[in-house]
């Protein structure tokens, strides 16, 4: 049972259909009329299900539509895989760092779930993650080992600009991103109006923007506000808050679903979640408003 893009597909997947980079771009823009939506954390985790796993994404969009955040790492030998650390003890039967190990070397381990036990699962490369994401979700790219150029070239050799953004640190990155291709959308800081500005003096337009304002509920809900004006939808991160105090039982399932909301409510427009199927669900009643964006979203 490899993690890779060539296993059967989930029978029904909630999908996310930008069949262009400009309907991506249009998908992502703000609107009044948006419909709030999640970014599952590593792809959603969760018991069976390990981190940056193709299997796992399929299940986080077998219950609702998402966008997956993954984390690339480079091998000994030059190929990108799917890891979130740079050491392989956490998540897979395997001891190390992924950079000592061959690509080969790599795909002979299997991953760990959410639990800490063994699944039949593989690690996947970015590029079977690409391939598989086409028609289904969108991917965003974290950085880690891989400079944003080759994250970047990545998505232009697979042609998956409707399909797959990057997370860009900082100002030069996200113009270095920009002058490599006006095509690929990217994931920013916007959490403080000084970031703001500087996009604003970057010569990157805010199409090609969406703006991650904090993984806690910033203290001027002004932000969110900025960069709606800009045309950009904005994430707030939820791994930190409510997702840690569910998962450690300081709260229960109705006060989660409560501090979900609450996230959306305070002018956030996507969630990024640990817990990708509890935060689809809490959103999915939100999603049967009418809306220019409902016709992105298919199952």
């Amino acid at each position: 049972m490899a993690c890779a893009f060539n296993r059967p597909a989930a029978p029904r997947l909630h999908t996310i259909q930008t069949g262009s980079a400009q309907a991506l771009k249009a998908f992502l823009q703000y609107s009044p009329d948006r419909l709030p939506f999640i970014c599952a954390h590593r792809g959603g985790p969760r018991k069976g299900f390990p981190e940056n796993c193709i299997a796992t994404f399929e299940n986080t969009l077998a219950h609702n539509p998402a966008m997956l955040e993954i984390d690339p790492r480079y091998t000994k030998d030059g190929h990108i895989v799917l890891m979130h650390d740079a050491t392989l003890d956490r998540t897979t039967n395997g001891q190390g760092k992924v950079a000592d190990h061959t690509l080969a070397a790599l795909r002979k381990l299997r991953l760990k779930d959410t639990e800490g036990h063994l699944t039949g699962y593989t690690i996947p490369t970015l590029d079977e993650a690409l391939e598989w994401a086409k028609g289904k979700t969108v991917l965003v790219i974290d950085a880690k080992d891989v400079p944003v150029e080759v994250r970047a070239q990545k998505i232009l050799e697979h042609n998956a600009q409707a399909n797959a953004i990057v997370i860009a640190y900082s100002l030069n990155d996200i113009k270095k991103c920009y002058q490599l291709s006006p095509d690929i959308m990217m994931e920013v800081m916007t959490g403080k109006m000084e970031q703001v500005k500087q996009l604003d003096e970057s010569g990157v337009p805010w199409e090609n923007i969406i703006g991650f304002v904090s993984h806690e509920l910033p203290r001027d809900s002004a932000i969110f506000h900025e960069v709606h004006q800009r045309g950009a939808m904005c994430i707030l991160g939820s791994s930190r808050n409510y997702d840690r105090q569910f998962t450690s039982g300081q709260i229960d399932a109705a006060a989660l679903e409560k501090g979900y909301l609450n996230l959306i409510g305070h002018g956030a427009d996507v969630i990024e979640a640990d817990l990708g199927v509890e935060s689809g669900a809490a959103l999915k009643p939100l999603q049967t408003a009418p809306s220019s964006k409902a016709r992105f979203f298919r199952y």
